[in-house]
């Protein structure tokens, strides 16, 4: 390896979204020379075109529930209320520009040097972006993911979640394809701003890999609120005339909408990001190999993020650059763990879980008590809604650990997240029931479920 003077960089991040930013921001700040490449926004997926614009509409949508509910509370809304796409958009677009500008302003303020450009791995130390290349001693990929569409014919009309948030008009119809939780939100947020949304998925329900109990009552509840869920229902082409999408399944059956939206999963954003010759090994699903270290098959070129194919979840990545630059650090395993990292479904209601599933339990042969309790909100006793709050706790027998959390109804990951803190400290249910509820809420029920499912 060539000496420290004969590097541009002590490292090159490729990627400015969350956990790229971190570790070049970090390591900067430690006193390491640091450059960072973005091709599109400082920021990433998650704030421009994820987790922050997602949730802003998420917000959007809920105010027509919060209408319909409030004649129950004494409200009286002299006129009905209207609903403006354009102003939505516009307001996210400024909250948007602001945290770009609070990214940029780390990474100078950390003294990491920001490229801008779509970045190119040369060989094991050397980095092009333009017609720029940089000698680095370490390089750290961070690319993230992209939305990924099926080769189908027609397929190439349709939208995904890149381009979801900047319409310049809400759709009047939306077929909606794919069953993950990108799928499901945005099925949601439709449907709270007034579009009829058919929900495509070609599996026999939605949310693989959620508990079974949270999928089935989602799906109910989805119904009741006007979403037509179609499972089994696998999508051979789309023709488009007249301003309208016409999706053909497999079945036979045709509908036609004024918007088709894919969101059948991501995959890792690798494209041409390295030269046909640098020996950096793949899983099938394109995802960048690593070893407990976040080290690629070339030693001098790291990985972490959506692009290994963990856990795609901002706070995961963010969680990996500090594992990965504490063991730069120190030089002690990183072994990142990925037990118990909690997660959200921003539908309507929202469901949010940590832990093991009751599947993921019975496959591993354990012995779980199952507590569970499926009540009505204490605030629809008064507006006759049929939606209604679902909590469930695994439990193991042998040591009474609370093993699993699942959770569907309002504000469920705001929830979990305290619950996450429990079990990462392995919490027992004794610890549990030992705890004074407030009442009334919704959290309280935490603390009294005390007679397990038969």
């Amino acid at each position: 390896m060539p000496p420290k003077n004969d590097f541009d960089f002590d490292l090159f991040v490729i990627g400015g979204g969350s956990g790229g930013v971190r570790a070049a921001r970090r390591w900067a700040a430690a006193g390491h020379r640091v450059a960072i490449a973005e091709e599109r926004d400082w920021g990433g997926t998650c704030v421009h075109r994820g987790c922050i614009p997602k949730k802003l509409l998420v917000f959007a949508a809920h105010f027509a529930q919060d209408f319909a509910d409030a004649p129950a509370y004494g409200w009286q809304l002299p006129t009905a209320p209207t609903f403006a796409w354009p102003t939505l958009i516009a307001n996210k677009d400024r909250e948007l520009r602001r945290l770009n500008a609070v990214y940029t302003d780390l990474l100078k303020t950390a003294g990491a040097q920001m490229v801008a450009g779509r970045a190119r791995i040369l060989d094991p130390h050397q980095v092009q972006v333009a017609d720029q290349t940089y000698r680095t001693r370490r390089i750290l990929i961070a690319t993230g993911g992209r939305p990924l569409v099926p080769p189908i014919p027609g397929a190439d009309s349709a939208i995904t979640s890149d381009q979801a948030f900047h319409l310049d008009t809400l759709p009047a119809s939306i077929i909606i394809i794919g069953g993950g939780y990108i799928a499901v939100e945005f099925a949601c947020i439709f449907n709270g701003l007034g579009t009829k949304v058919d929900l495509l998925y070609r599996r026999d329900l939605f949310l693989r890999g959620f508990d079974l109990d949270l999928r089935q009552r989602l799906a109910s509840t989805m119904v009741d609120q006007g979403i037509r869920l179609h499972f089994d229902a696998d999508v051979t082409r789309i023709d488009s005339k007249n301003g309208q999408h016409i999706a053909h399944l497999r079945s036979g059956q045709k509908l036609t909408a004024d918007q088709v939206f894919y969101a059948t999963g991501r995959v890792p954003h690798t494209a041409d990001l390295w030269q046909p010759d640098l020996d950096i090994a793949t899983a099938p699903n394109g995802a960048i190999q690593i070893n407990q270290n976040f080290q690629t098959t070339v030693p001098s070129i790291y990985a972490l993020g959506d692009v290994v194919g963990k856990r795609a979840l901002t706070p995961v990545a963010i969680a990996e650059a500090e594992a990965l630059l504490q063991h730069w650090r120190t030089g002690t395993a990183a072994n990142f763990n990925y037990c118990n990292i909690p997660a959200a479904v921003f539908s309507a209601p929202n469901l949010a879980t940590v832990g093991l599933t009751e599947q993921e339990a019975t496959d591993r042969g354990l012995d779980c008590a199952i507590y569970q309790t499926d009540f009505r909100h204490l605030k629809h006793t008064l507006t006759g809604r049929k939606e209604r709050v679902y909590m469930k706790l695994l439990v193991d027998r042998p040591t009474d650990r609370i093993l699993g959390a699942h959770m569907l109804g309002p504000e469920a990951g705001e929830i979990i997240q305290s619950i996450a803190i429990a079990i990462q400290a392995s919490a027992t249910k004794s610890d549990f029931d030992r705890t004074i509820g407030i009442h009334p809420t919704m959290a309280e029920e935490w603390v009294t479920m005390h007679t397990p499912r038969p």
